[in-house]
């Protein structure tokens, strides 16, 4: 039996973008779970932007050096990459009620996949609760600044990604795990 500290949790999702929303609830998770699988999804039904490798690569980058954070892609049924991975803890984060109207769904299907899967909820730090993915793609897809809003990393990649020159200046508001 592991050790309460040394548990760990999945923390799925598309990530296409990472954004800093996410950064803080892994940041917030870390001080609950010994070790987080950050679980880049392949199999989507979203239009992504970024090819599966592109997220995993954005996402090993904010997190390199920090042991407890483990990035890496999983295709198929969440719960069956659960098994896998030994870990039965999914970590979700909540902005609003509709979120919490989704994820309830989610979790009620993964527990009837699986009824070895707990679901554990996280509500997002105030200062993202207006932050999506698709939010800063569409922001940065017609040239708005979206520093602050993303990692670095992140920001570099959409500004490339859209054709805008780049001239990142690292401060204090961009997040850093």
């Amino acid at each position: 039996m592991e050790n309460e500290n040394e548990r760990s949790v999945i923390y799925p999702g598309t990530f296409d973008p990472l954004t800093n929303g996410h950064v803080s609830l892994i940041r917030r998770g870390c001080e609950i779970f010994g070790r987080i699988i950050v679980a880049v999804a392949n199999d989507t039904p979203k239009n992504t932007l970024f090819t599966v490798g592109e997220r995993v690569g954005m996402a090993q980058e904010v997190f390199a050096g920090h042991p407890r954070v483990r990035v890496e892609p999983f295709s198929g049924l969440l719960v069956d990459y659960a098994e896998r991975t030994g870990s039965n803890v999914i970590l979700r984060g909540l902005r609003a009620v509709s979120d919490f109207d989704y994820e309830f769904q989610l979790a009620l299907l993964n527990r009837k996949l699986n009824r070895h899967v707990q679901s554990v909820f996280l509500m997002t730090d105030y200062q993202w609760l207006f932050t999506s993915s698709t939010l800063v793609k569409n922001i940065a897809s017609l040239g708005g600044e979206i520093r602050g809003l993303v990692p670095d990393p992140v920001y570099r990649a959409l500004r490339e990604k859209f054709g805008y020159p780049y001239p990142l200046v690292e401060t204090d508001e961009n997040q850093r795990f």
